[in-house]
């Protein structure tokens, strides 16, 4: 009968709890191998990549909550084939939790993706303006402004001067002041009114609601 020589494992599924070794590396604490893995900015030291002779354990999942020799937190974590998490390094000792590294990263980072979907977005209107800008005009822009700013954006004030209009630059830093004037209610002027080539802007915010 021929012999059929067993076929090497190339993949699959491992366990949850199945943590990889370096074999070349000598033992680590609790006589595991340490697992030298590359971490992202957001990652905790875990396992063996906690340096700190004893830890402060704590979670739902000790029985006694306290300081614990590094090797008996590590057994811990074992025996409930979870992972040791610093999640605070800079404590004395460290504070350390016992749980599903993993699944705590992912919550985690799905956590902060939301929280930056949900970020207010800052929200520019421009007002538009010309240095001899009538009082009609100015009324109604004046009403545009402050429907922007009870939406929440903020108000970029701009006067255009063309051609030799700039010799009315004055007279716009006035219509500008004026606008943020009779705007206060709704919203505050950042900064005051600045010339920069033949524009004129001042940026006005939306006052927040209490």
């Amino acid at each position: 009968m021929p012999y059929n020589k067993p076929k090497p494992h190339f993949g699959g599924p491992r366990p949850s709890n199945f943590r990889p070794s370096n074999s070349n590396s000598a033992p680590g604490q609790n006589g595991r191998r340490p697992f030298v893995r590359q971490k992202a900015e957001d990652e905790l030291n875990i396992n063996e990549e906690i340096k700190a002779p004893q830890v402060r354990l704590v979670g739902e999942n000790i029985a006694e909550q306290g300081i614990y020799p590094i090797s008996k937190a590590l057994q811990m974590a074992d025996e409930l084939s979870l992972d040791l998490v610093e999640i605070s390094a800079k404590a004395d000792p460290p504070v350390c939790k016992i749980l599903d590294y993993q699944k705590y990263l992912y919550q985690q980072r799905k956590k902060a993706k939301e929280m930056k979907q949900n970020a207010t977005k800052v929200v520019i209107k421009e007002i538009r303006f010309g240095p001899n800008t009538d009082e009609h005009d100015f009324q109604f822009k004046l009403k545009h402004a402050q429907e922007f700013l009870e939406e929440g954006s903020k108000v970029k004030a701009t006067i255009f001067f063309r051609g030799r209009s700039i010799m009315f630059a004055e007279q716009g830093e006035k219509q500008l002041l004026r606008f943020a004037v009779e705007l206060e209610e709704y919203g505050r002027a950042e900064s005051m009114p600045t010339l920069e080539g033949k524009r004129m802007t001042m940026m006005i915010a939306p006052v927040k609601k209490k």
